[in-house]
Order: C-alpha cells, then structure tokens, then sequence
C-alpha cells in the first residue's frame, strides 16, 4: 500500500514518500525474469553486478522494462540475452549486455526485438556479441529509438550461403556481424551510439588463417552477377561482410533517422535499403564502404557527415536487385508501384584520408575502382535507373597533398582515378546535378564524365 506524509511548508503541502514507493529491485526475487513476471507493466532496477543468464530474458508486457548497472552475462551462445515481443512502450536503460567467456561467438542478437511499437533503448553497452546477426537487431518495430549505446565487437568468422539466389549461386568464408540491424520498421531514430569492432580486422593474416572468400561450395551454374574470374578462383573479394549500422527491407522500411553515430573498423559504415532516410552528423571511421543507399531507396538526405581512412568509396548511390519498374496488375493479382533509387540530397559531407584504412591492401588494385563518391548502374538489366540527385557543398581532400614532399610538391599521389564516378553502363545515373563542391582530383581527374 502506498503511504505519504503530508505537511505544510509556506502554505505549500508537501508530501514525502515513504519507503513504500521505491523501486521494485530484481534483487527481490529469485531471477530477473521472475521479477519481470511478477511485475507486468512495470520498469524495474537492476542493481550492479554480474547476472548469469542461461535462456534469454523474456518481455513481452507492455509497458514493462529494465535500467540499472547491472550486467547480464549470456552463457548459451544460441539464445539472445533480451528479447522483446509484440510489446508497446517497454523502455530498457544503462545496462550492460555481454556473453561468458568461451561463448562470444554467438548465433544470435544480444538484444532482439520483435514487432514493438514505441520501443526505447538508451545507453545500453553491448560487447562482445559476435554474431553474424546485429548486436542489437529490430525486426517489424515502429515509434524506436536507440540512442547513446555503445557497442563493440560485433563480427565473427561465418559462411555466407548466397547458393538459392541463382545470381550468386555459391557460399563463402567472411567476416560478418552487424552493429544494430533494423529490417521491415517505421519511424526509428539511431542517434550518438559508438559502434567499434576492435576484435576482427581485415588483415592478410586474418584472410588466410579463416580461408576468407574461399568458396565453401558452389552451383553447377555460375550466377548472373558473379564475374568469371571470381568464378574460376573459386573465390571472392567482397569477404568483409557486415556494417556499423544496416537499415533493410526495402519497400517496408522508411521515415528514418540516423543521427551522430561514431562508427568505427566496420567493413561497411551505413548500409540503407529504405525510404524517407536522414543520414546526418555521423562519423565513419576506416572502413571498406563508407555508406551506400540502393536497392529502391528514395529521398535519402546525406548531409554533414565526415568519412575517414575509407578505401572502396565513401559515399555511393546505385540501384539494386529489390529495385523494380512498375509492375501492372494481371492475372487477378494487384500491380505494385515502381520501387526506384531517386530523390537524394548529398550536402556538406567531408571525406578525407581515402584510400589509407585497413582493406587498401584489398581494393586498390587496377581492377577496382576506388572512388570517394560513386553512381552505378543497377545489378539487373530492369532495374530503374538511379535518377534526380543533387550533390552541393561536399569535399573531398587528397591527404597525400600533406604528406612528405620534395620541393613543394607532394610524394604520394591521390589514392582514387576520380573523386566521383558516374556509370556509364546501360542504365545509367541520369538527373545528376553538382554544384559548389570542392573536389581534389584523382590521378585521372575530378570525374570520369564532365559534370552537370
């Protein structure tokens, strides 16, 4: 029963809570999930200290949560250690996520939510959940925010199995792991999160020890998107797998926001496969692909962020497989709108030291094209073309122009043949406009095309 004491201060009543109206502790009962059940609705303490966990905790009462300094130590690297279902305004706060020692090269998500609306995760710290899947992953959720968390060491040594997608057709050894995963959601906020992989780096000793990009088994018939010299090496480059943050589903995905992250060692920084997206204020931090935006994602905002010691390209635009033309009903089946990549602002971003992280060694060969900004054409000969880009008040600085120098004149070169690259393939970028940027030349130019 809840009691107050009420008396008057300056006319003023004052009532003073007794110790009725503390906070209900998980302390109190015999396991966190037992207080959770026991509690419906309600957010309850965590106070600081290991808890061993040997089954997920489950919440799947709106309403209900978890804050405090504790942290929850997963033994059983096949369950989450959180997962959240079909609730409505759970709230989960300061706490640390992790897995036991021998047990951090996982299966699953630390923090798996599923089909949630007014989701809020704040200053979570999460480490050492490897897992091909997201540390913290958002599955069918919408009104979610992820803020001020702290996330690191999320990769691990996996096999790819591209085999049932015939334009691929084959499996192969990687890195993959994903900072915070968010697929089929609406109106989701990602802000201030630092999102750092210290425990795998895409070094040659790594590539070799793992087999990296070694085909672990292949279809009789080589896929549509697979070049013939991957094909006859039984095996592929593109073996660092995974992002800082991925935002996926197109068609399903939008009114997103992605908002002051530090992300830093990914193999990709951003990944977007969405719709209504606000990519603002990040930093990216030595990685293969700073960010990309493809596969029918439209009126992508990229403003104001910074891309450092990327190697592959820092910003790029192209369509995908999921992109689609208009498709019109028939045969008693309704028609689907077109699923196109159009309608994107880039404004005010800084790349700088490209061409100076850790997968150089990979990408900067005659074959690849390493480019800070990139426009490509589609992945299928149906895909619409990429169309209606304005690109105002970006830099792209040549580092190499700091470096050492022999009578005033710079030893290294630029690290990139262009500053931008604008596929000239069938289906190529058209409605491209450039204005007030300030580009430093690549060995071959500012662009490969003149630029409008």
């Amino acid at each position: 029963m809840v009691c107050a004491l009420a008396l008057l201060v300056g006319g003023i009543e004052v009532r003073a809570r007794t110790e009725t109206n503390l906070p209900v502790t998980v302390a109190d009962f015999p396991s966190i999930q037992a207080a959770l059940d026991a509690n419906p609705g309600k957010m309850l303490f965590v106070p600081d200290g290991e808890y061993l966990l040997t089954e997920p905790i489950r919440i799947h009462h709106s309403g209900s949560g978890l804050y405090g300094f504790g942290t929850l130590v997963q033994q059983n690297s096949n369950t989450p250690v959180i997962e959240i279902t079909g609730a409505k305004d759970v709230q989960l706060r300061d706490l640390t996520l992790t897995r036991a020692t021998g047990s951090e090269e996982a299966r699953r998500p630390a923090l798996l939510a599923t089909d949630c609306q007014n989701l809020t995760i704040d200053a979570l710290r999460v480490r050492d959940n490897r897992a091909p899947t997201g540390a913290i992953a958002l599955r069918g959720c919408a009104r979610t925010t992820v803020s001020d968390c702290f996330i690191e060491n999320y990769s691990t040594i996996a096999i790819d199995d591209r085999t049932a997608n015939l334009r691929y057709g084959f499996a192969f050894n990687c890195i993959d792991g994903t900072g915070i995963g968010a697929s089929a959601c609406k109106d989701l906020v990602l802000q201030r999160n630092r999102i750092i992989e210290n425990h795998l780096r895409p070094t040659p000793e790594i590539k070799e020890r793992f087999r990296l990009g070694k085909f672990t088994k292949r279809n009789p018939i080589k896929g549509t998107l697979v070049q013939q010299k991957a094909w006859e090496a039984d095996g592929v480059e593109n073996w660092h797998q995974g992002s800082g943050i991925a935002v996926t589903s197109p068609e399903q995905t939008s009114f997103v926001r992605i908002l002051d992250n530090h992300i830093e060692n990914a193999a990709q920084g951003i990944d977007i496969h969405a719709d209504n997206v606000i990519v603002t204020g990040n930093m990216v931090v030595n990685a293969f692909m700073g960010m990309k935006a493809m596969h029918g994602s439209r009126h992508v905002l990229i403003a104001n962020n910074q891309f450092i010691r990327v190697d592959l390209w820092a910003i790029g635009l192209m369509p995908g497989a999921s992109s689609h033309p208009a498709q019109p009903a028939a045969n008693g089946e309704p028609g689907r709108p077109a699923n196109v990549d159009a309608g994107h602002i880039i404004a005010n971003n800084i790349i700088t030291d490209f061409g100076y992280g850790d997968s150089r060694w990979i990408w900067h060969v005659p074959e690849h094209n390493c480019t800070p900004f990139r426009f490509d054409n589609g992945q299928d000969p149906d895909d619409p073309p990429l169309r209606d880009i304005l690109v105002t008040g970006n830099l792209v600085y040549d580092t190499g122009r700091d470096r050492s120098q022999t009578n005033g004149l710079p030893q290294e070169v630029a690290r990139y043949r262009w500053a931008v690259f604008i596929s000239k393939e069938p289906g190529s970028p058209a409605g491209l406009r450039f204005s007030n940027n300030l580009f430093h030349p690549g060995t071959e130019g500012i662009s490969n095309v003149p630029l409008e």
